[in-house]
């Protein structure tokens, strides 16, 4: 006896923001995934490569700071789903949205420093814009999410420009 398919279509998203601001909203998370995922890599592979009289302190430094990256990595990819949109995931999409640009080779442990300076203040940048627009859209989970990472990539800039004066 053939059984009839139980497949349910899942209702449309109605959670109070139009579909065209969650694609908004979503594609400037998009951009905060990638610049934050590259940022992730690039202090990562500093954590692995840094030398010098510093090394301990930079050694842990990054590790710090790239452990509590990982973790918000997951968050800004699910909030852009809980949207109704896919995350980007790959290199490729990653090379395309992210703003920040990675080295062609391992600095000096200073260089290192300074460009993750600048690579937490472009997340910050940003996630500033994302956080305009979840505004606007009355998205306030997603701005909330951008707040909360604003407060750590605008505190790791400051700690890690501190080493350089």
């Amino acid at each position: 006896m053939a059984t009839k398919s139980t497949a349910v279509k899942a209702p449309p998203i109605n959670i109070g923001i139009s579909a065209k601001d969650r694609a908004l909203v979503s594609g400037e998370l998009s951009k905060m995934l990638a610049d934050s995922y590259t940022l992730y890599l690039m202090t990562h592979n500093f954590h692995w490569n840094v030398e010098g009289p510093m090394f301990n302190t930079l050694h842990a430094m990054f590790m710090t700071q790239y452990t509590e990256q990982w973790g918000a990595l997951d968050q800004i990819a699910e909030r852009i789903r809980a949207l109704g949109h896919y995350a980007p995931g790959t290199y490729a999409q990653y090379a395309k949205l992210s703003s920040i640009r990675e080295p062609k080779s391992v600095p000096h442990a200073q260089e290192m420093v300074r460009l993750l300076v600048l690579g937490n203040e472009a997340v910050a940048k940003t996630a500033r814009a994302a956080q305009a627009l979840a505004d606007t859209a009355g998205d306030q989970p997603s701005a909330d999410l951008l707040t909360q990472r604003l407060d750590v990539h605008e505190k790791n800039a400051w700690m890690l420009r501190s080493l350089l004066s």
